[in-house]
């Protein structure tokens, strides 16, 4: 359902107050759209002068945001016009924009380059003048229609002068186009000269006299940038007290104060993917620039498959290379871990790569001639450095930036800004379920940030663009909203029957089925309470399931899973199943790491281990080592993890009763019990139904009797490897009779041969 309350907290009068230019709108562009949204749609209403001013704010924003002619600007400003055109800011922005594309025009003669020489040659001189008039005479057809009372009257003031400064330019140009030609003297290049330095000085003066927002020049400082940047704080202050330290220490040595250690450029930017290192990176290459402590702002960026070599001496070869290229500069090192690797070997030439560069930060030839910038995740770059003394000591401690995660609402910050920059808006319903698309992304350490929520917004582009065709009969705003449909193809939901069907549709597990049911009731009902703001009482979701082989416990973990998803408590809902050898490794040091690698895999999800009693063989066993990471693992994921251990009931409760740590974490409990005689049967037949098999009564006689006289171990397992059997034996009876209806008939003879040859196995 759509919350309205944007919308219906914005007065109408506040919108009225916008009367000028020279004031920024009280929406921001995101805001106007979903409000013009409401107004076309007929979901809201504004009166004609409001919702005039609304198109009005809007080609202030687009005009901000677009430095060439934009075409939607004509429309929107048609539609305001519509609505009505007498109010003040509807003219002025009216006048202002045509001042403003005209001043593009303008820009693009480049006119700094312009300049002609007495000692240039007669063709040379011929090839400038007449390339100038084919500019100008461009430039003359660009023209702006006299606004009465316009707000920016100097506009038009210098837009005359513009104008006559080109027809006189253009007849001076055309009489000296004629002496070159002529092949006569007396070419006026001080008059030429004079007439490019008067258009320079009006152009200037033409550009500042447009409205703030529409000066193109305000370059803007590395600061303003980072000050503009989602989120990050702590390191906006960081770096801003870090600039204003260089620039004092700066301003010091001009003054002649003198200091033997000089302020360190080097820095390492750890942070996850996505969070903002390279662009950090560039920043700082900025200010450094700006500060005169480097030549230039370039930013060499690389990593190891740019430096490391495969053959002696190449890895300082590459490096030395890279070095020379960023003098001046900064060299950004990407994954910088990378180089020294845990495992490395005598064919690894990362550490060549290490020594090398800190020759090179500390030898007389290249020191303080440029930065270097390590880049990578935090722990890793920790450990990196920790290994390597000596390129650690080349950064200072105050020079380690560390760039957090971003929250929830930075994201959406982040996704809405995408979506604008790409002429789109998402409707306040396809946020609200975008932020649910994001969550599903977070489920573990591949999540990318802002970079995976980019990738999103443009997933949902696609997705529009994919199922859309212009037609120039529709509203406008059709080809900019993402409204919730447009999401549809990020669910990773399928057809699949409703999980709580699947379980009432299992055959048996009574006790079971109502377990799961008051479980899922609970999670739903505490689901309910958090987003109303009340207290939700703790879930206990890790669970154990016991019982004998073939008992279902595998199916219901499935179904489990998917009604955990379906309550909105696991992000993905899928299912991995591991052993003891999925997790247990044969030396040490390595159980622990592919513990956590099985625990990655299911985060999101629920991980099923099998036969979990396996894992303690004693305290010498390395299984220990895989318990006690899943008991760390389960503890640090708390909810994105669901961890259900399974096996025979009495192992099961010497293993979790043998260890404090599991037992503290498991407290739901489910015994599957064995399938009776009936229940048995009624597995059989469904079994043989799916294959679209028939049953005769008499076959239908001898199983129940079978079933009631024998105790079956393996239970379900067991009668789908009888029935496997009796399809096979069956197969073998009819092959040289051919009768077609036998090929749907399984007889007791069949399931006698299948039981003698299961029931041996068994």
């Amino acid at each position: 359902m759509r919350n309205q309350s944007a919308i219906d907290r914005v007065d109408e009068k506040e919108i009225i107050k916008w009367d000028s230019l020279k004031k920024n709108p009280t929406l921001t562009e995101i805001e106007i759209l979903r409000f013009l949204d409401h107004i076309e749609t007929q979901e809201h209403s504004y009166s004609e002068q409001a919702t005039s001013i609304l198109y009005c704010m809007l080609v202030f924003h687009r005009l901000k945001r677009h430095t060439q002619e934009d075409y939607l600007v004509e429309t929107l400003l048609d539609k305001a016009a519509s609505y009505d055109e007498t109010v003040t800011i509807y003219q002025s922005i009216q006048s202002v924009k045509a001042y403003f594309y005209f001043y593009t025009q303008f820009k693009k003669l480049s006119l700094e380059t312009w300049s002609i020489r007495e000692t240039d040659f007669d063709p040379a001189k011929l090839k400038k003048v007449k390339s100038w008039l084919e500019q100008l005479e461009i430039l003359q057809k660009e023209t702006v229609q006299k606004q009465n009372k316009p707000e920016y009257p100097q506009l038009e003031n210098y837009y005359r002068d513009i104008k006559e400064t080109i027809v006189d330019f253009t007849g001076t140009l055309e009489d000296t186009i004629d002496l070159l030609e002529a092949k006569r003297t007396g070419v006026p290049v001080k008059e030429l000269n004079e007439s490019v330095k008067k258009l320079i000085y009006l152009q200037e003066a033409f550009h500042h006299s447009l409205p703030e927002f529409l000066q193109l020049s305000n370059v803007k400082k590395p600061l303003d940038k980072l000050d503009e940047m989602i989120g990050l704080n702590d390191v906006k202050r960081y770096i801003s007290q870090y600039y204003h330290y260089l620039k004092y220490q700066k301003e010091r040595k001009q003054m002649g104060f003198q200091m033997t250690d000089e302020p360190e450029l080097h820095m390492v930017i750890t942070g996850n993917p996505g969070t903002g290192k390279t662009t950090i990176a560039r920043l700082l290459a900025e200010i450094y620039y700006e500060l005169g402590l480097l030549d230039t702002k370039e930013v060499t960026e690389v990593n190891r498959s740019h430096l490391v070599g495969s053959y002696v001496g190449q890895s300082e070869e590459n490096t030395m290379s890279y070095i020379k290229q960023s003098l001046g500069g900064i060299l950004f090192i990407d994954e910088a871990y990378s180089l020294k690797r845990q495992e490395q070997s005598g064919s690894d030439y990362g550490q060549a790569v290490i020594d090398t560069l800190v020759s090179a930060m500390t030898g007389k030839e290249y020191a303080n001639k440029f930065a270097v910038i390590l880049a990578g995740y935090p722990e890793e770059m920790r450990q990196f450095l920790r290994s390597n003394p000596g390129l650690r000591s080349r950064f200072p401690e105050q020079n380690f930036i560390t760039l957090p995660d971003f929250k929830m609402n930075e994201l959406i910050q982040i996704a809405e800004n995408t979506a604008l920059n790409n002429d789109y808006f998402f409707t306040e319903e396809a946020l609200n379920r975008f932020s649910g698309v994001i969550d599903r992304a977070k489920v573990d350490d591949t999540f990318g940030n802002a970079r995976t929520v980019r990738d999103l917004v443009l997933k949902a582009i696609f997705k529009k663009g994919a199922a859309e065709t212009i037609d120039t009969n529709e509203n406008w705003l059709d080809h900019m909203r993402i409204d919730a449909s447009d999401l549809d193809i990020m669910d990773d939901t399928t057809d699949d029957e409703e999980p709580m069907r699947q379980l009432d549709n299992l055959i048996g597990l009574s006790n079971i089925k109502e377990e799961v049911k008051k479980l899922s009731s609970f999670v739903k009902i505490q689901q309910e309470r958090k987003k109303k703001g009340y207290p939700s009482v703790p879930i206990q979701l890790h669970a154990v399931f016991s019982g004998n082989p073939g008992t279902g416990k595998t199916t219901v973990a499935k179904i489990y899973s998917q009604l955990l998803k379906e309550c909105g408590l696991l992000k993905r809902g899928h299912f991995v199943l591991a052993s003891r050898s999925d997790l247990v490794a044969g030396y040490v040091g390595q159980t622990a790491i592919k513990t956590k690698h099985k625990i990655r895999e299911a985060l999101g999800g629920v991980l099923f281990i099998d036969e979990a009693y396996a894992l303690f063989r004693g305290e010498n066993d390395f299984g220990k080592e895989a318990i006690d990471t899943l008991v760390d693992e389960m503890t640090k994921h708390n909810e994105n993890l669901v961890v259900i251990l399974a096996g025979y009931q009495n192992e099961m409760e010497r293993f979790i009763d043998s260890n404090p740590g599991l037992a503290s974490r498991f407290k739901k409990y489910f015994h599957f019990l064995d399938y009776n005689p009936t229940e048995l049967l009624d597995i059989t037949l469904y079994h043989v139904s799916r294959y679209q098999y028939q049953l005769e009564q008499q076959a239908e006689n001898y199983l129940l009797k079978q079933y009631q006289a024998n105790n079956t171990k393996g239970n379900g397992r067991f009668v789908v490897n009888l029935v496997d059997e009796a399809i096979q034996f069956q197969a073998l009876r009819i092959e040289e009779i051919r009768n077609s209806n036998d090929f749907l008939i399984l007889k007791q003879e069949d399931f006698e041969k299948a039981w003698q040859t299961v029931k041996g196995d068994n």
